[in-house]
């Protein structure tokens, strides 16, 4: 019985469902041992901060907070005033799923743009930037991209390129939502900031909870600069921990022993798995590429529900039946066929 409830427990609707990586989990209890300064004067931050610049090199500056719409918002918020606008995907966690936070904070206009495969283009970008200097308009100031993004794809390299370049010749900025960048970077085979200062990139919200850490976020500046009044924006922000070390040593861990590798090539190639079991069942379609840790499949209406009573899982695109499946460090390859023969299962009834 406790085989049964612990093979049902691992689901397939998002990595923020997995547990805690074991490895984490030691750090935590690591520094679990006597009184250290509070809100990030103790050495485990410290610590950790140093791991970030072994990865994304020196000069930077980097903020613990406690989830990722913080990051996402305080991150925004440090590159903005009340008349600027940010460009995103129509389809960007900042525009979709953060229940308007961003646009509360910030006081400014978050402007969608149509995505192709999940992607905004340098086109679309080109075809919002207007009314600059006329005192009716908003003002763009940042492109904000998410990578992965939300259809599991990844930008290349030359298209965050790209778009770094025409917001740095027209005085803008460039966020990524980097909730999943450990499994983009390691699905274009590069380092952490190969795939994101290198490229261009002035702010990363840097994610760990969906990759196997059990809470936190980081901001990174990559241009210390812009990160000059954000302790008081974090702290006004309430996204200030008090036990500081507890969310930072989590980001030691994960960047120790490529951990964060480790875990992203796990998820990423669980997920390659499920594409081609998924691809033996002629009534499922793989809506997008499967480059990150997502697959996305579009399924007779039917069978969504008779999933379910299994599987926990999201409808994504409800009008077309397309459903999304999430792959976890933890996912093994017993579950994916197992949840693959129940797929099949349902869609033949």
């Amino acid at each position: 019985m406790a085989q049964v409830l612990a093979r049902s427990t691992r689901s397939f609707a998002s990595d923020n469902n997995a547990g805690v990586h074991p490895e984490v989990l030691d750090a935590i209890v690591r520094a679990n041992q006597g009184h250290v300064i509070a809100y990030g004067d103790d050495p485990y931050t410290r610590s950790a901060v140093a791991k970030f610049e072994e990865h994304f090199g020196p000069g930077i500056d980097v903020f613990f907070t406690f989830n990722g719409t913080g990051a996402n918002v305080l991150g925004l918020q440090a590159l903005n005033r009340p008349y600027h606008a940010v460009l995103c995907s129509d389809y960007a966690h900042i525009y979709t799923d953060e229940c308007g936070a961003p646009e509360k904070h910030l006081g400014c206009k978050l402007i969608p743009l149509p995505h192709q495969d999940g992607k905004i283009t340098l086109e679309a970008v080109r075809h919002a930037y207007h009314g600059i200097g006329d005192q009716h308009h908003v003002q763009v100031r940042v492109i904000s991209i998410t990578q992965s993004t939300e259809m599991g794809t990844v930008y290349q390299p030359e298209e965050i390129e790209a778009l770094a370049r025409f917001a740095h010749e027209h005085d803008m900025f460039l966020h990524v939502d980097g909730a999943r960048i450990a499994n983009a970077a390691v699905s274009l085979g590069q380092t952490l900031r190969q795939a994101t200062r290198a490229l261009g990139v002035d702010v990363l919200s840097f994610g760990g909870t969906k990759n196997g850490i059990m809470g936190g976020e980081a901001v990174i500046f990559f241009d210390r600069a812009l990160s000059t009044d954000f302790l008081y924006l974090r702290k006004q922000g309430m996204q200030l921990a008090s036990k500081m070390r507890f969310i930072a040593v989590q980001f030691e861990a994960l960047l120790t022993n490529d951990l964060w590798r480790r875990s992203a090539e796990h998820s990423n190639r669980m997920a390659r798995l499920l594409e081609s079991e998924l691809r033996r069942i002629p009534q499922v379609r793989i809506v997008w590429k499967v480059e990150a840790n997502g697959a996305f499949a579009q399924i007779p209406r039917h069978a969504i529900a008779k999933i379910q009573e299994r599987y926990f899982f999201y409808p994504w695109i409800e009008e077309e039946c397309i459903v999304r499946w999430m792959c976890s460090f933890d996912t093994t390859e017993d579950d994916v066929k197992d949840f693959a023969s129940v797929v099949a299962e349902a869609v033949r009834n």
